[in-house]
């Protein structure tokens, strides 16, 4: 696993801006070394500004739009449509707006779904498609993502892996369904971080004064049961997008 890094940025505009421009590069990156790219799509304030930056900047155009799949960290377990879906958002701000095929956008089950109300078979049939993803050099039933987008929250969690929770604690399944959310919804459907640390490349990003302890306590060595934000980790890269508000507690540690 690869050390955190840290880039700050004045404020939550730049940063959305600036991670969306660096997504361009990795995916096109990723696409000149492999043919092909994938991304982990997440939700929030700070997800759904990046992906509302990459529609609106020319430089989208760089991608090829119909060789990227595009997966979630998680998903909030309500009905096809909710305007609270990451699903939902994500196609508002970026994917009605350029020519990613069907095939390549692989979401997780709303609660109206195949499943009904079980976001455990929901789970299950997620590890499934990520499963069928896989290829040998992956060593796993997970693909090796080229990023994966990750918001953190105030507690420090990651997708919906929340302290000392169930899913924290989870050593082999790679998406589990999740209740009892001290957030709204209070079921959702979550990669887990075996999961999470398939990727090649992690990226954490966060705003606010709010989000200063969790940040500089990930950064520090708290164990992940209680901050999971710390067990977030690349294979190859795990890099720290904060604005000024959320790193005014980082130690002096190298940055990108």
């Amino acid at each position: 696993m690869s050390r955190p890094e840290v880039v700050v940025h004045r404020d939550g505009d730049l940063l959305a801006a600036a991670t969306a421009a660096r997504l361009v590069t990795s995916l096109v990156d990723a696409q000149t070394a492999r043919g092909s790219a994938s991304l982990v799509l997440t939700g929030g304030r700070t997800g759904i500004a990046v992906l509302e930056n990459l529609r609106d900047t020319p430089a989208r155009d760089a991608v090829d739009w119909t060789r990227v799949d595009l997966y979630w960290g998680d998903e909030r377990f309500l009905p096809s449509g909710h305007p609270d879906r990451n699903e939902t958002q994500a196609r508002e701000a970026l994917l009605d707006h350029v020519p990613v095929p069907v095939s390549r956008v692989h979401v997780m089950e709303p609660s109206d779904g195949r499943f009904g109300d079980d976001p455990d078979a929901a789970a299950r049939a997620y590890a499934e498609v990520l499963a069928a993803a896989a290829r040998p050099e992956d060593h796993g039933s997970v693909p090796s993502f080229d990023v994966c987008l990750l918001g953190v929250g105030e507690e420090g969690h990651v997708a919906s892996i929340f302290p000392d929770s169930p899913a924290v604690h989870e050593g082999g399944r790679s998406v589990v369904g999740v209740r009892d959310c001290p957030k709204p919804p209070p079921t959702r459907v979550s990669l887990t971080l075996p999961a999470i640390r398939a990727a090649r490349e992690v990226w954490l990003m966060t705003t606010g004064t709010a989000k200063a302890d969790a940040v500089a306590s990930a950064l520090t060595g708290t164990a992940e049961t209680e901050l999971p934000a710390a067990g977030a980790l690349g294979r190859r890269r795990t890099l720290w997008l904060l604005d000024s508000a959320a790193a005014e507690k980082v130690p002096d540690l190298p940055s990108a």
